[in-house]
């Protein structure tokens, strides 16, 4: 049943993608990608490549504040590795994390505190895309000429508040989020020295991976000549990357590109090059799932370094 599930959600996404590339006309899209510029191209590749060395390090940050050890480059081998099952198994980033989590417990963590790791790195990095996501409405809104009328000032004092949120967390909501988890997993976050701090941590790797990504989308789109404001990326990559990691497609495609031709159209992008500029930042993905396929083939302790 579960193989039946697993080309059904195969099939899905090929669909979805299928019906997103005929609605943007696929001689439009093929000709936008044809026209990309290289250069650009090559600075989205290194951008997307260093925001998926950050989030490796985000989560060995996590690892090691639980009690385990992990080396920083084995961390990378095993992140990139990770981004190969993503990009080949049906379920977005179910099966990358899965392996994350079985490797951490392969390196002495318990079971619940390694799936822990993977849960909070994901959640932590989600907070952290939607807060950036919104407080950058207003202002994207407003650079793109789209007049917000009466909203125009709450959506900029919604920013204000999600900028906020990110300081007073540690101190006001975590330990009630931590309050309300199951005894088990409260007992392994109390055990966690400093917290605040690791918190703090987490917070400012995820700006910075959340950066990266997002700058790397925008590189795809200069390659195809889209020299959109930066608050513009800002806001269109929340649903953009929430959408490409849902578990219902392989790798992200389809869902990605249904979401980039959605929230690109308010800005008044046309279908095939919101949709030209999806499928190029998900060749960046693709170029380093490769890589990380090759990984498979070292030794299984190849890179390990002792945290």
């Amino acid at each position: 049943m579960s193989g039946f599930c697993a080309w059904l959600k195969a099939g899905v996404a090929a669909a979805l993608f299928a019906a997103v590339l005929w609605f943007a006309d696929p001689a439009s899209v093929a000709a936008s990608l044809d026209a990309a510029d290289a250069h650009w191209l090559m600075a989205g590749l290194l951008l997307s490549v260093l925001s998926n060395i950050v989030s490796a390090q985000r989560w060995r940050q996590l690892v090691l504040g639980f009690g385990g050890r992990m080396g920083g480059v084995f961390a990378t081998l095993v992140y990139f590795r990770a981004m190969a099952l993503n990009a080949l198994l049906p379920g977005a980033v179910v099966g990358g994390d899965l392996f994350r989590s079985l490797v951490a417990r392969r390196e002495g963590m318990d079971a619940r505190s390694a799936g822990l790791t993977v849960l909070l790195d994901r959640v932590g990095g989600l907070w952290v895309l939607i807060a950036i996501s919104v407080a950058s409405a207003g202002y994207a809104l407003h650079e793109a000429g789209v007049d917000a009328g009466d909203m125009d000032l709450p959506l900029r004092l919604s920013g204000l508040l999600a900028a906020a949120g990110l300081l007073v967390m540690p101190a006001r909501v975590l330990p009630a989020v931590v309050a309300r988890c199951p005894a088990a997993w409260r007992e392994r976050i109390g055990r966690v020295p400093r917290m605040p701090s690791l918190y703090r941590r987490q917070v400012l790797s995820s700006v910075l991976v959340q950066l990266l990504s997002i700058a790397a989308l925008a590189a795809a789109g200069r390659a195809i000549g889209l020299p959109l404001p930066a608050a513009v990326w800002i806001f269109v990559a929340a649903p953009v990357f929430v959408m490409a990691a849902l578990p219902v497609s392989v790798g992200g495609w389809g869902s990605r590109e249904a979401a980039a031709v959605a929230t690109l159209a308010l800005f008044g992008v046309a279908p095939a090059q919101a949709t030209a500029v999806s499928v190029l930042y998900g060749l960046f993905g693709l170029v380093q799932a490769a890589t990380g396929g090759l990984l498979f083939m070292q030794r299984s302790g190849a890179g390990r370094q002792p945290g």
